[in-house]
């Protein structure tokens, strides 16, 4: 055989693996129970997912490709090559920024066959890779007199965060397009970085994470197991095995935890698997708000002491909740264990969905559970004794904005959604898994590599029941894993209108037969309204009760409770039943782009009462009058896409 016969049988290969795996790629992962299916084996049909990542595709990823060229941050690479170009533009770790556009961009392709989204994409990688040195080296910031700075201070720049969005990206892009020129440069950099760290060499970690999941990410991709070697270096050199507890910088601590799940997914490191459980039951039990937010201090982006989860200052940066996500798929993927599911689903209808507005173009960096125009936390007049600032404070104007000069939250928003059909669906040597509901399609095939189709039919998440259509190639003997969600108090399935016993194992119902084409599985999950209370040790919630419907968690706005002034507003209680007093729950198509909205019975104080002094006896208080009134709530995921009101997710109740 020539070699032109083998190039072109290696172009031929590479033409096949195109677009065939998913976003975390486990298929070759020997500590991994589940298998990731691509996003290009998903279409999202007409329901709720699909809304949401059509405006972010059409209104998003352009519009901060717009504003990148506006801003001057593209010009950042130019600059490099074109001496005198233009001034830096930006924070030093922009160049990660517009990686993670080129991810989302490259997410979003494999949906959809834009050309006009391609021809964006072609444009800004041409932008990105002439900026490379000659030794591998990539970094806007470190050029010129910088240069000489180089790796000096981990700790504080970010350099390696800005190399493993690079490498996240090409990875992305290559999956998407099969092109290999932005590959290649991940590849040029991640050499570099391979002779200048490691053992015998330079030590050192990054102060923000996210090169290690990125550098397994690329041996997965490439197979060159000096990526896992360095990785797993890096994890070393923090001292990732021996964390008790999730601590610190939120984001960071996320984007922490997916390389050492990466990384134990490959190797089977126990300390490291003991380590993730360590952090995860922390985050989970003690440190997480009921919307999946986290990161509840605004001072230092971080953690606090366990159960300081408080709602008008809560930080819960936008970033936090994605990197939630992505370290609870990897954890799913790892175990197969729906308490990972059930920490993402909830994470993505509230903690992350609340980041992006419904026009998909506008963004919050943190995502508070109360609010209020009068807030001080959204006061940002300083007193005239302190002209110069106000501290290290948390502002928040109830706006979502388009533009931040740290983009991080835009960026990453825009990839979160262009990435939702990979999470749908796993496999496994049993079948097929089935992790979140909306209406879909699969097109894909079982282990063994017959071929398979699934249609998901529902109105989920504002209705239970799920209607699932399997047409596998010829009759097969495999299972279908239906997730049942952890709050779901009850449900049922049928087999072709023949009732199906629960077999739940790991919280997954197992339906194991041989399929043929067109046979019909329906799923009811029991969704009701759930009146919801925290651990007494969260001080702020005591006496007050959030509402949970399905996996929405619900707030009450200004905006739908006019002339009630919602902050002093209470819920009326059935203390027979612990249920709210008629409660209606509705369908409005044409409101917030289609909710189910909640109305029930509540109390505000009499106007007279708000002018009582500042502290009274409990006798008095016991007297206290109160005027009947209506109230409704919306899912949180929606507040603050009108006019500026109050919101708050927790509220008091009275028996």
């Amino acid at each position: 055989m020539n070699s032109g016969q083998v190039d072109s049988n290696e172009v031929r290969e590479k033409e096949t693996e195109r677009g065939k795996r998913g976003i975390v790629f486990t298929d070759n992962s020997p500590f991994a129970t589940l298998k990731s299916v691509p996003i290009s084996a998903v279409k999202m049909n007409d329901g709720f997912w699909k809304a949401r990542m059509e405006v972010s595709a059409q209104a998003g990823i352009p519009s901060l490709y717009r504003l990148f060229k506006e801003k001057g941050i593209f010009d950042n690479f130019i600059r490099v090559y074109k001496k005198g170009y233009a001034p830096r533009r930006g924070p030093f770790f922009t160049d990660s920024d517009v990686y993670k556009w080129v991810e989302a961009a490259s997410f979003a392709l494999q949906s959809e066959d834009s050309s006009r989204l391609k021809d964006m994409l072609d444009e800004v990688i041409d932008l990105i890779i002439p900026a490379q040195d000659e030794d591998g080296y990539l970094n806007t910031y470190f050029v010129e007199e910088k240069a000489r700075e180089r790796f000096k201070n981990l700790k504080v720049y970010h350099e390696l965060y800005c190399a493993g969005h690079l490498f996240q990206a090409a990875v992305a892009h290559h999956r998407a397009t099969g092109e290999e020129k932005l590959l290649e440069c991940a590849i040029r950099f991640a050499d570099h970085l391979c002779k200048v760290f490691g053992p015998g060499k330079r030590d050192g970690f990054s102060g923000h994470p996210e090169i290690e999941m990125a550098l397994v990410e690329l041996y997965r991709e490439t197979g060159k197991k000096r990526y896992l070697d360095l990785s797993g270096f890096f994890l070393d050199q923090v001292g990732f095995a021996s964390l008790k507890e999730v601590i610190g910088h939120a984001v960071r601590a996320m984007y922490l935890a997916c390389g050492g799940a990466d990384y134990y997914a490959e190797t089977g490191r126990e300390d490291f698997w003991e380590s993730l459980t360590r952090q995860w039951e922390s985050m989970v039990k003690t440190k997480s708000y009921i919307t999946g937010g986290i990161g509840s201090r605004h001072s230092g982006e971080a953690f606090g002491a366990p159960y300081e989860l408080p709602n008008e200052g809560a930080y819960a940066e936008t970033c936090a909740a994605i990197g939630s996500i992505y370290w609870n798929w990897r954890m799913l993927l790892i175990t197969g264990n729906s308490q990972f599911a059930d920490v993402m689903e909830k994470t993505l209808y509230n903690g992350f969905l609340a980041g992006v507005s419904l026009s998909g173009d506008r963004y919050f960096y943190v995502n508070p559970l109360l609010f209020s125009p009068q807030s001080l936390f959204s006061n940002q007049t300083p007193p005239p004794w302190n002209r110069g600032g106000y501290g290290n404070r948390m502002l928040v104007n109830g706006r979502r904005k388009p533009w931040y000069d740290c983009t991080c939250c835009p960026t990453n928003s825009v990839r979160m959604l262009s990435s939702i059909p990979g999470y749908f669906f796993s496999l496994s040597k049993e079948g097929i898994w089935i992790h979140l509901y909306d209406n879909c399609s699969l097109d894909w095939h079982l282990e063994d590599g017959t071929k398979f189709s699934l249609i998901q039919r529902t109105k989920y998440p504002w209705q239970g029941k799920v209607d699932i259509e399997v047409y596998p190639e010829k009759e097969k003997d495999f299972s279908l894993f239906l997730r049942i969600p952890g709050w779901c108090k009850g449900m049922e399935a049928l087999v072709n209108g023949e009732r199906v016993s629960p077999k739940l194992a790991n919280g997954y119902l197992k339906v194991n037969r041989v399929w043929k084409k067109g046979d019909r599985l329906t799923l009811n999950l029991k969704m009701k309204t759930e009146v919801m209370v925290s651990n007494r040790r969260i001080s702020e919630n005591r006496g007050k009760v959030a509402l949970q419907r399905g996996p929405i968690v619900y707030c009450f706005e200004g905006v739908d409770n006019p002339g009630i002034p919602i902050l002093e507003a209470s819920l009326k209680i059935d203390k027979d039943k612990g249920s709210l007093v008629n409660l209606k729950e509705s369908y409005y198509k044409d409101l917030l782009g289609g909710i189910v909205a909640l109305k029930m019975d509540g109390a505000i104080p009499d106007p007279s009462e708000l002018d009582s002094p500042l502290y009274r006896s409990f006798e008095e208080e016991r007297s206290c009058r109160f005027k009947s009134v209506s109230l409704t709530a919306i899912p949180y995921y929606a507040w603050a896409n009108r006019k500026l009101s109050d919101m708050t997710v927790w509220i008091p109740y009275a028996l």
